[in-house]
């Protein structure tokens, strides 16, 4: 037996278990009792091993490091038997035992192997195969035990044990001898070069182990569950198990953000809402096949815009000739957009000869437009929803396996929406149903239909409506054979202009001929009357849901849909005449179709959720006779009969059914939803063009400077932030011209010192560009008249810099963004040391030196920028915008930036290095956040500039689609002389190309040098051996390349061409012209400076509507004396005060006093700095004037007679207030409010407490509000009676609650209701919240348990003071709610008492089991132990179920009774009471004192009574159902 010497440092780790040591050199063999000892031997050194200053714990770490390590080695010891033990087990067990491939052949071969290998063999092993195309090798775990060793190997006494008789490559022993002796030379050689280790015998190295421990204390902690430890045995770390979820998030490292870099299709086109939302929907790239793109172009053309579709399809339109031309230009851009897979701006600039109408001798007729591409996008996703629904219903129709000529030939020609194709899914669930349940059963792709077959179906839940049920009955043969025609027949003849179907008429009288359907069984019998009843729901039925009947009437909806206006009580008391929503308070009957150009239905919506107002729509009396006449007239019969005219007035009851039971309702429900969209998308769509164009402009050029070094301003941004003198410095902040802050400043004021000579100093070591000046409120003013002062002064000195000076732009700078700016997340990431005035300051500058950039670096913050203002000209205002849903705010903002980018360029080099530019990339057309960021990260990988844009596909960089949408967009400034192109080659790699540098698409160099050889006269031998875009550069620098290309003639060029090669360059040999002689030239509009207006509104918040003339403000006196007054405005606008000599007051006002003035005008003139408001004080006249211009005016349909009628009712009863003398009551708790100012008082109070307050009804009335929750209240009308036979006045609250005063009344009824709900809401199955939240809570609870069934209880905030018991019987059941009214002594569900929670609980139970009883008997029949009963109860009113310990009635406080008993009076003296009242052994009437109801006794006669003890039934719902 091999021995084992302890701790020896020199000797290498063991193959057998990590922290085992032997001897070099020593034999391994594998025999069993050697395992044993060296097992035992191992235990035994382990055991001697003991720190005595180590706690429990680390006992405890050491056994459990401990039992892991005996479990590897037990692992390791199974795994690696050699070849003599699989042979002696074989000859004991009989059983066959391979040997497992050996580890060296799997590493020389890299295969599989089945055994796990150990833990050093796996660390070579995975290093392996992962590491093979890596130079450097992986760095391992290293201890003090394998110090000499060989880190390249994994040691060498592996080879002992290894055998590689089964590796036809494995070498032979004399080549293993060599190898052993080059490794014993590598050791030595390694031991000379760490002299510090030479010279240790062992007892030093023991002293070392017994301080430092042999380098595997900690192994455990790299142990994975499986028991394995080293550095490649553990799980992996991944960054999801380190990073926040929105931190990943937001740094698009999410595994559908992989899946979107990774696809070779714009990252736009990947997801459904705009790249800025901060929750992206990824949703499946459309598509569209080639034979897809004539419907889709039919469909699309027509609804790109209203004026589109009168100017090119009606026969009276302008532009009526060029329709087919108009088909094509669309159908060209759905194929790129849906099949080529380019964006947007690629289209309109490399695309738009196919978007252009040329003839000769005149301009192009421009077919589409940018807004008008954008609009097909979104039509286009639209139409492949569209598309990808009609499949999902040609499938389903398929596997009905029916043949339906209606549905073929009427229905499927006329689905061009989703809701006609959601209409058509609901219609074939309808008629076919029976056929659709066979194929409910789930299948898997795999499983065989012959066994399916044979094993039996599970009967899936359904509901059965009583269409259904009549449709299975007798009576589906008196509607068909009665009204003598099929739905799908009058739906034919109602849209056809004459009847196409002719019905089939019935002799015999309606009620004559239902008499032949009665059933014989009189038991079942129903009468004629109801039989016809039954038979015009079947029709009526078939025609509500026929999907081209509804197609019809949300057509008549949209154009004679009217909306009619209704104010709520709360509406007609809060909707004043200066409130926005007062214009449609009254509104009557107003067209849908004029409301689409304005946002007034948005408001409606939204006093709708405040419950203000009710909107109804509807259709006018017209109208909708004459959709019902037209109905009516298609299954009418023409006969003059009796029998005829008595079916067609059955018929006539069929119409008005479907009508005002299917049709009506769902195109009301449809127009609200329908117009609500409409309106958003105008909206959103009007809030993009004013941050295109209008107030905020982003497509604006930078601030352009005469003298400027390079494309941008150096700019000197000064701000003074609130102007309090007190608190405030002067922040001054120089940026360059790449944005890039060089120097910053504070500055305690601009007047006299050292501050204004430090100023001085920095204007002339700068000299900025542009100055640019705002701030927080009208003081900035002042510090603009300081500045240029200042400036003024020094273009007056003599010296080189005056002249400089004086024309040095001082300018006003719109400060929306930098507002955001200094706030954000951004400012603090690039300038986290500075203060949040100079990051504002950072953000005036940038915004000068580029307005695009700054609003593309806003992200999603974009949306919170006040985007409308209120001009004239359009009918939608700053109130509006947020009125909009984000979403649908983003992304027509980003469409914005998207245009302006691509209209611009970007640097590609400048992006990579600068993060502020860099963030122009992500709205480059084909790329997106996180294409960009790769891009990025993939250039910067590379360690060099971009030097052409062929390099974007050589390098890997883009792939096809993104380099064919993008390249165009990317601009490569050149940094080589253009001339020195004629000795590079075309082979060349690295070889700059002036094209790069343009809007020319690579597609298009080929043309654009032909173009470029002809105005330079030269032919393809004076080029050869040249640079391909050698003479583009020639043309470029060339100082007469304007008149060179304009003697080309370009018509000409492009019909070549066309003929040649059938494609259309007209506009592209155009911008190839232009961009010859100005690359990149700029096509935005210059930089918008402010107005005097602007500047006041930005400096002070007030607007012209907030400065009109004739309106009322308050202001405060700045200055009085003989000289007049002055005084400021709350915004900080001063101005004189004008006062009328015939008005004027007996005293004038002091200094700091506040007075009521009107505004007479408004003066902003920004050459001299003056912003002031002429203000008057106010006389009589005045106030008439202010309420006339605060007034919001009425709407054209304006109902005036209700308008009069609810105002003269609301003018009497403030009559009425104030005449009435209010009831006065000596009571700590009785205010003199009303029921709002009650609420208001009881706000801040705790539940239960109470107002008694004057009632509106009378002296003889009290009104009684006590807290029921937060924002719930109750007012319960007292009725005080003088009762000459008590000794004072009664409170009657109803018949069973009377109290002699107010406290036994606050107490025995109030506070006794306020316990009551305490009770209930402290129960478990009270959820906080609404209706609808515990409606979701009830799904969910009941789709994790399925086989249960679910009911709470929530706060009815409808009617204070009940409950709202909602439950869910089963997953096919919808949610049911049932009212629980507080008493003071119990809770009543319906009729029924419960003195308790757990009672309620039960009578709920109990009522919901006889009613589904009652549901499953036959009709006629009655509900077992009768319908209608009451709920069975014990003696003493109360509802059966658990106990309660809970008193039914609250004592009273005022006599000296005793509380009454539970049930009744108390029992005998003598007599032991039971939990019923009921003395023990004697029986107990099974129902006696029931609940007081109109409903019959329980159970009623001739029923079998209930057997004793619980229903075995309602045992068994409540023990599994309700849970």
């Amino acid at each position: 037996m091999a021995s084992v010497e302890e701790d020896d440092p020199m000797a290498p780790a063991s193959d057998e278990g990590e922290g085992d040591v032997i001897m070099p050199g020593a034999a391994e063999d594998s025999s069993e009792e050697e395992e044993d000892d060296e097992e035992e031997a191992r235990r035994v050194r382990e055991g001697f091993i003991v720190d005595e200053d180590d706690d429990e714990d680390d006992d405890e770490e050491r056994r459990e490091r401990r039992r892991r390590r005996k479990r590897v080695k037990r692992q390791e010891t199974d795994d690696d038997l050699e070849e003599d033990d699989l042979a002696l087990l074989e000859e004991n067990t009989g059983a066959s035992f391979k040997k497992k491939k050996n580890r060296l052949t799997r590493l020389r071969r890299r295969d599989g192997s089945e055994s796990p290998p150990s833990h050093r063999r796996a660390n070579l092993v995975v290093s392996s195969d992962d590491d093979l195309d890596q130079d450097e090798p992986r760095q391992t775990i290293q201890d003090l035990q394998n110090i000499w060793d060989n880190h390249d190997d994994d040691g060498q006494d592996t080879d002992d044990f290894i055998d590689d008789s089964d590796d036809p490559d494995a070498m032979n022993d004399q080549e293993r001898d060599e190898r052993r002796k080059k490794q014993q030379q590598a050791r030595r050689k390694m031991a000379r070069a760490r002299p510090e280790l030479t010279g240790i015998d062992a007892s030093s190295w023991q002293e070392i182990y017994d301080v430092f421990g042999d380098g595997h204390d900690y192994d455990y902690a790299m142990e994975d569950d499986d028991g394995n430890e080293g550095e490649y045995g553990k799980a992996e770390a991944k960054f999801t198990d380190v990073f926040e979820p929105s931190a990943i998030q937001n740094l698009f490292l999410t595994e559908d953000d992989d899946l979107i870099r990774v696809k070779d299709a714009p990252e736009r086109m990947q997801l459904a809402s705009s790249t800025l939302s901060k929750t992206p929907v990824i949703t499946p790239t459309l598509h569209l096949s080639s034979d897809e793109l004539d419907d889709a172009a039919i469909w699309v053309t027509p609804r790109i815009s209203k004026k589109k579709a009168m100017d090119y399809f009606t026969p009276s339109g302008e532009l009526n000739p060029f329709s087919p031309q108009l088909v094509e230009a669309v159908t060209y851009t759905l194929r790129q957009l849906f099949i080529e897979f380019v964006e947007v701006p690629f289209i309109w600039h490399h695309r738009r000869d196919h978007l252009l109408l040329f003839s000769s001798g005149s301009s192009p007729r421009e077919l589409l437009d940018l807004k008008e591409l954008w609009r097909i996008y979104a039509l286009g996703q639209k139409y492949c929803s569209l598309r990808d629904r009609r499949r999902a219903v040609a499938e389903a129709y398929a596997r009905l396996k029916v043949t339906d000529t209606y549905y073929e030939q009427d229905i499927v020609p006329r689905m061009e929406s989703a809701e006609v194709v959601a209409d058509t899914s609901e219609w074939l669930l309808m008629k076919y149903k029976d056929k659709r349940d066979d194929e409910m059963q789930f299948r898997f792709h795999d499983d065989n239909e012959e066994e399916q077959a044979d094993v039996p179906k599970h009967k899936m839940p359904s509901r059965i409506s009583a269409y259904e049920v009549a449709k299975k009955s007798v009576i589906s043969k008196l509607t068909r054979d009665g009204f003598g025609i099929a739905a799908p027949e009058i739906v034919q003849n109602f849209l056809s202009s004459s009847n196409v179907n002719f019905l089939v008429e019935q002799e015999l009288n309606p009620l004559v001929y239902a008499e032949q359907f009665v059933n014989p069984d009189p038991m079942q019998a129903e009468t004629p009357d109801e039989l016809l009843r039954k038979a015009r729901m079947i029709l009526a039925t078939e025609l509500g849901k026929d999907p081209l009947l509804r197609a019809q009437m949300r057509d008549t909806f949209r154009s004679e849909g009217r909306v009619t206006i209704h104010p709520t009580d709360t509406g007609i008391l809060k909707i004043s005449e200066d409130d926005p929503s007062f214009s449609f308070k009254y509104l009557e009957h107003k067209p849908i179709h004029m409301m689409y150009s304005d946002a007034q239905f948005l408001h409606m919506l939204k006093a709708e959720e405040k419950n203000l107002v009710t909107i109804s729509i509807s259709l006018a009396d017209e109208d909708k006779g004459k959709f019902e006449r037209r109905l009516m007239t298609a299954f009418e019969s023409d006969s003059f009969s009796e029998s005829a005219r008595a079916w067609n007035e059955q018929g006539s009851l069929v119409v008005r059914e479907v009508l005002e039971q299917h049709l009506i309702p769902m195109g009301a429900k449809w127009i609200r939803e329908h117009l609500r969209d409409e309106v958003e998308d105008a909206l959103a769509q009007r809030c993009a063009d004013e941050l295109r164009k209008a107030r905020l402009r982003v497509d604006v050029t930078p601030v352009t400077v005469t003298g400027m070094k390079e494309d941008r301003p150096s700019v000197l941004a000064i701000s003074w932030g609130k102007g309090d003198p007190h608190r405030n410095v002067i922040t001054v902040v120089y940026l360059d011209p790449r944005g890039r802050m060089r120097e910053q400043t504070q500055l305690d004021n601009l007047t006299v010192g050292k501050f204004r000579d430090e100023f001085i100093d920095l204007l002339r070591r700068r000299q900025p560009d542009v100055i640019g000046i705002s701030g927080f409120n009208m003081t900035t003013v002042k510090l603009m008249m300081k500045v240029k002062e200042i400036i003024h002064e020094l273009s007056t000195e003599a010296s080189s810099d005056a002249k400089r000076f004086e024309n040095a732009m001082i300018i006003y700078v719109r400060d929306e963004v930098a507002r955001l700016y200094q706030h954000s997340q951004r400012a603090q990431d690039e300038f986290s040391g500075y203060t949040t005035d100079t990051k504002y300051c950072i953000g005036l500058g940038r915004y000068v030196q580029s307005p695009l950039n700054e609003y593309a670096a806003l992200g999603s913050d974009i949306s919170t920028l006040l985007l409308l203002s209120d001009p004239v000209e359009t009918s939608f205002k700053a109130i509006d915008q947020h009125l909009v849903p984000q979403e649908k705010l983003l992304i027509w903002c980003e469409r914005v930036l998207i245009d302006v980018v691509n209209k611009v360029g970007v640097d590609i080099n400048r992006a990579v290095g600068d993060a502020y530019y860099q963030t122009l990339l992500p709205y480059v057309c084909g790329l997106g956040p996180r294409k960009a960021q790769q891009l990025v990260k993939m250039i910067e990988r590379l360690g060099e500039n971009i030097i052409n844009r062929e390099q974007f596909i050589k390098s890997g960089l883009l792939t096809k689609s993104l380099f064919i949408n993008a390249a165009g967009f990317i601009r490569i400034t050149q940094q080589e002389d253009p001339k020195t192109q004629g000795k590079f080659r075309a082979e060349d790699e690295h070889t700059p190309d002036p094209l790069d540098n343009t809007r020319i698409h690579p597609e298009d160099y080929e043309l654009a040098r032909k173009m470029a050889m002809d105005a330079v006269g030269y032919d393809e031998d004076d080029i050869q051996d040249k640079h391909p875009s050698w003479v583009v550069g020639l043309i470029m620098d060339d100082s007469d390349n304007e008149r060179k290309l304009s003697e080309l003639d370009l018509d000409e060029f492009a019909e070549k061409l066309k003929e040649a090669n059938h494609d259309l360059k007209r506009f592209t040999l155009d911008l190839i012209k232009n961009e010859f002689m100005r690359p990149f030239a700029e096509k935005r509009s210059p930089f918008p400076y402010l107005s005097g207006p602007e500047v006041l509104t930005m400096l002070s918040g007030e607007t012209t509507k907030s400065l009109r003339p004739h309106l009322i403000v308050s202001a405060v006196v700045l200055q009085a004396n003989s000289r007049g007054l002055r005084a400021r405005l709350d915004s900080g606008l001063e101005g004189p005060v004008e006062i009328d000599s015939l008005n004027a007051p007996k005293t004038l006002p002091q200094k700091g006093q506040t007075i009521t003035t009107v505004i007479r005008s408004v003066t902003s003139e920004l050459q001299t700095d003056e912003f002031f408001v002429h203000l008057a004080l106010v006389n009589s006249d005045g106030q008439t004037d202010d309420k006339y211009e605060r007034s919001t005016l009425p709407d054209l349909f304006w109902d005036g007679v209700r308008y009069q009628r609810d105002k003269d009712l609301l003018a009497r009863k403030k009559r009425a207030e104030v005449d009435r003398t209010r009831k006065i009551i000596k009571h700590p708790n009785f205010h003199n409010f009303n029921s709002s100012q009650a609420e208001t008082f009881l706000e801040k109070q705790q539940r239960g407490d109470v107002v008694i307050r004057p009632s509106s009804k009378g002296a003889d009335h009290l009104a009684v509000t006590w807290k029921v929750e937060d924002q719930l209240y109750q007012h319960i009308d007292v009725t005080e009676v003088n009762d000459p036979r008590a000794y004072g006045p009664q409170y009657i609250i109803d018949s069973a609650h009377t109290y002699s005063d107010l406290d036994e009344l606050i107490v025995n009824h109030v506070q006794a209701m306020a316990r009551k709900v305490e009770e209930l809401m402290a129960h478990d199955r009270y959820k906080a919240g609404s209706e609808d939240d515990l409606h979701i809570f009830l799904k969910n609870s009941l789709a994790a348990n399925p086989g249960k069934s679910m009911y709470g209880f929530t706060l009815n905030r409808k009617r204070p003071g009940h409950f709202s018991l909602c439950f869910l019987a089963n997953k096919n059941s919808h949610v049911q709610n049932w009212p629980v009214r507080v008493t003071p002594e119990s809770y009543m569900l319906f009729d029924a008492a419960a003195v308790g929670v757990p009672e309620l609980c039960d009578a709920f139970k109990v009522r919901h089991l006889h009613e589904s009883q009652s549901q499953q008997t036959t009709a006629g029949s009655k509900t077992p132990f009768g319908a209608g009963g009451r709920t069975p109860a014990r003696p003493g009113n109360a509802t059966p179920g658990h106990l309660s310990v809970r008193q039914a009635a609250t004592p009273n406080p005022y006599t000296g009774a005793q509380t009454p008993s539970r049930y009744g009076a108390p029992p005998p003296a003598g007599i032991p009471q039971t939990a019923y009242g009921y003395p023990p052994n004697q029986p107990q009437p099974p129902y006696g004192y029931q609940t007081p109801g109109h409903r019959p006794g329980f159970p009623p006669p001739g029923q079998p009574p209930l057997p004793a003890g619980m229903n075995p039934q309602r045992a068994a719902m409540i023990q599994q159902g309700w849970q």
